[in-house]
């Protein structure tokens, strides 16, 4: 009974080890598409400055310290960044009504038009990759990317 356990943790094993791999090649991808993605919104957007200003134009709004909480970065290079998303016309800047030493940040009409290109890119590019997949098929994906969110 131990060689059929042996064999099915090997199997295991070997299933981890490949989806591991898998996994990286996604992240190399992903941090070529941010790359990529910040160029179609503004030819000298870091991947970085992209990433800020996703989020800002996901939640709404934020402020340099949820920033750098959230993204776990330096206080002095979202600094950097929200200062070229201004001077490129993709953020907003106006005083926290609750507290004055803060600095709301919203993206702007413009920044919001050209995130929307991108992201129809994407989805286009998703669905092209995904076309084979049944729905219980993406449902299961779904449910690892979201497990693995969670590590």
């Amino acid at each position: 009974m131990s060689t059929v356990d042996d064999a099915d943790r090997v199997d295991l094993d070997a299933v981890v080890t490949e989806f591991q791999g898998h996994m990286s090649l996604m992240f190399t991808r992903a941090r070529s598409l941010w790359r990529e993605s910040a160029a179609m919104v503004h030819p000298d957007l870091q991947p970085s400055g992209y990433k800020l200003l996703t989020h800002i134009a996901r939640v709404g709004s934020s402020n340099a310290h949820q920033l750098a909480e959230c993204f776990e970065m330096d206080k002095s290079a979202i600094s950097r960044q929200v200062r070229m998303l201004e001077d490129a016309g993709l953020i907003e800047s106006r005083p926290d009504e609750s507290d004055g030493r803060l600095r709301v940040l919203t993206a702007t009409a413009a920044a919001r038009d050209l995130l929307a290109t991108v992201r129809n890119h994407h989805s286009n590019r998703i669905r092209t990759a995904i076309s084979g997949l049944t729905p219980d098929e993406m449902r299961v994906a779904s449910m690892v990317f979201s497990r693995l969110a969670e590590i």
